[in-house]
Formats: structure tokens, C-alpha cells, sequence
């Protein structure tokens, strides 16, 4: 029997990565799609696709007023439950305590999350129907975190969107991985990169694009 392979994250590419922290799961992702597998996957964001807007809020049924998101780092332990958004604006104060919790807790460094990623996570769990925490795998990466990492795959993207702040891998206690998945394709927001081995999957804003 082969032996456990260690954690992994994500980077903003869909890239698979070595991650040394003991609380994620220990086994990596699959990097070889079988057909069926493909053809299930293809069969789903072609029918995201077709019923989703362009626009992640344009999801919504209604304005979502405040925004608000509750957040638990599985690696630090930290709990944040606030509003960033509210009489049509961002609130500074509560984005900093998101960019925080957010950080790349090895470097302890923090960098400002995107707040169009903030509004796809509201969007998606709107969609879901749940008011539960976003369980965080990795928010923000430095490049040095980044080169770390990297330096355990040859195939890390050597930019990867968690460095500009605008990717998350993430899940939500109470809804299965596959429907987050789902959910986060629906959107069209940007990537969505799908991990039931380790349970949690990878939203950004970038490009549209599923992996």
C-alpha cells in the first residue's frame, strides 16, 4: 500500500500544491481525469453555463443588504463574523479584519482580498441557502509562501491568484462538497476548481474556467 500523501492546497491556476499543515486532509487530488469523470464534469458546466448570468450577484433573488460573511481558519482557529458591505458601500474597518483572518498565516503577512471575491462567496451561499460559516483552507498567499510551495510541484503556477488576493479554497459545513461545487459553477464568477478528496474547492475571479 503506498504511502499517505501529504495535504495540498491550491493555487489560482487549479494547481495542485504541498501544503505541510496537519488539519486538511492528507490525500492529494486526482491528476488524471478518467473519461467518465470528464464527461460528468463537462455535463455540469455546460448546464451551469447555460441557466447562469454573467454577473455573480446578479444571482441573487434580492439585494443581499448588509453582506455578510462568518469565516473559521482551519489553520489558525480564528472566527470572524461581520459586515463589509452596507448602505451601498464597503465598510473599511470590517474589510481589514477580512484581509487578517484572511492572511497567509506562515508569513503572518496580509495583502487586501478583492472584494468581488467577497461578493461571489456571499453569492454562492445565498444560492445554497445557508447562513453557515466559510470554512478557510488558504486566502492569501505571499510569494515567498508561494515559492515554498512550489518548491514541493513542479506544477504550481509561479503567479498564482491567491498572491493578488483574489482567490479562496474554501468549504461549508452543512452542504455537501458537490453542492458548493454547483453552486460556485452557476455563478460564472471565475475559476472554480473542484477536490473531493480533500475536500474543499477553489473559487477565484479571475477568468471563467473549471477544473
Amino acid at each position: 500500500m503506498p504511502p499517505a500523501m501529504p495535504p495540498i492546497m491550491i493555487d489560482g491556476a487549479g494547481q495542485g500544491v504541498v501544503s505541510p499543515h496537519s488539519s486538511i486532509p492528507s490525500a492529494l487530488p486526482e491528476r488524471k481525469i478518467d473519461r467518465r469523470r470528464f464527461l460528468r464534469m463537462a455535463g455540469i458546466a455546460a448546464a451551469a453555463t447555460a441557466l447562469a448570468p454573467a454577473s455573480a450577484l446578479a444571482m441573487l433573488s434580492a439585494p443581499v443588504t448588509p453582506r455578510r460573511l462568518k469565516f473559521y481558519n482551519l489553520h489558525t482557529g480564528e472566527q470572524l463574523d461581520v459586515v463589509y458591505h452596507e448602505n451601498g458601500r464597503y465598510v473599511a474597518q470590517a474589510l481589514a479584519e477580512i484581509n487578517h483572518i484572511l492572511r497567509d498565516f506562515r508569513a503572518n503577512a496580509v495583502k487586501p482580498i478583492h472584494p468581488s471575491l467577497l461578493d461571489l462567496v456571499v453569492a454562492i451561499r445565498h444560492r445554497l441557502h445557508t447562513n453557515a460559516e466559510v470554512a478557510v483552507i488558504s486566502g492569501y498567499r505571499t510569494p515567498q509562501t508561494n515559492a515554498m510551495l512550489a518548491a514541493h510541484s513542479d506544477g504550481v503556477a509561479h503567479h498564482s491568484l491567491h498572491m493578488d488576493g483574489m482567490a479562496l479554497d474554501w468549504r461549508v459545513p452543512g452542504r455537501t462538497l458537490e453542492q458548493l461545487h454547483r453552486a460556485a459553477l452557476a455563478m460564472r464568477g471565475g475559476g472554480v476548481g473542484y477536490y473531493p478528496r480533500s475536500d474543499f474547492i477553489h473559487v477565484d475571479v479571475g477568468r471563467v474556467r473549471y477544473w
